[in-house]
């Protein structure tokens, strides 16, 4: 998940109201949020569908928000679905019926405190999250007073960054950024100055192959843990643990949307993408600078031979 240039913040509400009530019936709506690799698939999805014969319309929404949307059929697909950050949402929809759990792609995901590798040689113990708090001073900033600062991502992500601080007693304040360019922006500057800074990062992402550094390694992940308060080393609170490892990158479509778009369900449950894919989706706009249509376009033409499955 990073952030294109092009998406203009607070924007995204407006933007649906408008959007949704200009759709023509028999366009397929597809969202796009606010990260690069998003975006870029958005547009791969939607040229598929466009090779078939279907209509897309590109909806601006908040990325929690979409789901209820996809109940009421104004958004017909999500293609990027991550655990992390949106399984509650999207689990809690299928749940009620009316969002069908299509399609889980090979990628794997992790969404996590992050920290470039100098930090571990400013803060020794790392990557143990109680390691981390120990060295609390080193990340302080001088309106913090005194604790470390988290830099996490913006808050339509819903990390619970804030409730796991509280739950694990740690000495840090959460700092949302706007965007994800606002993270990498924390991130350079803390490896231009060489000093300590952890931030809320993602895998797959470009930033893999840009910088060396570890995830924070929290109690393990347990369902129980968002669930039960009871559960866990703090038994009055509950996140008091990391976020999931090895999870889900999914498709979800509309419960309407195999009859509305029969065409564009057929390609929806064979796309497929891997870690590589949306690491490169990203890469190509934030680190080659492309335009969102641009890098579509450059994936499509490097991918052929898989997408022509897809749509066949």
């Amino acid at each position: 998940m990073s952030i294109s240039k092009t998406i203009v913040a607070g924007c995204a509400g407006a933007i649906l109201a408008f959007s949704v009530a200009a759709r023509a019936d028999d366009a397929v709506n597809i969202p796009t949020h606010n990260w690069s690799s998003q975006l870029v698939g958005a547009e791969i999805v939607g040229k598929l569908f466009e090779m078939v014969g279907e209509e897309v319309n590109y909806v601006p929404i908040d990325s929690q928000t979409v789901y209820q949307s996809m109940c009421e059929n104004d958004i017909d697909i999500v293609h990027e679905v991550w655990e992390g950050a949106f399984g509650q949402s999207f689990e809690k929809v299928v749940g009620e019926g009316c969002v069908i759990d299509l399609v889980t792609h090979d990628a794997k995901t992790r969404e996590e405190w992050w920290y470039p590798a100098h930090v571990k040689q400013l803060c020794p113990g790392l990557p143990d999250w109680k390691a981390l708090d120990a060295c609390a001073d080193q990340f302080a900033r001088a309106d913090s007073g005194g604790k470390g600062v988290f830099i996490g991502g913006p808050v339509d992500w819903l990390k619970h960054d804030a409730e796991k601080v509280e739950a694990l007693g740690m000495n840090f304040v959460v700092k949302n950024a706007g965007s994800a360019a606002a993270i990498w922006a924390e991130l350079e500057a803390g490896i231009k100055q060489n000093k300590a800074v952890v931030i809320f990062n993602w895998t797959p992402n470009f930033i893999e192959a840009l910088y060396e550094g570890e995830f924070v390694e929290f109690p393990k992940h347990d369902a129980q843990c968002i669930d039960d308060a009871s559960w866990g080393i703090n038994p009055d609170k509950k996140y008091d643990c990391g976020n999931p490892t090895g999870g889900y990158l999914k498709i979800g479509v509309s419960h309407d949307f195999k009859k509305s778009h029969p065409k564009a369900f057929a390609v929806a449950q064979n796309i497929n993408f891997s870690n590589l894919d949306v690491a490169q989706q990203s890469n190509y706009v934030d680190t080659d600078g492309m335009e969102v249509s641009e890098a579509a376009d450059k994936w499509l033409a490097e991918n052929e031979g898989r997408w022509r499955q897809w749509i066949n």
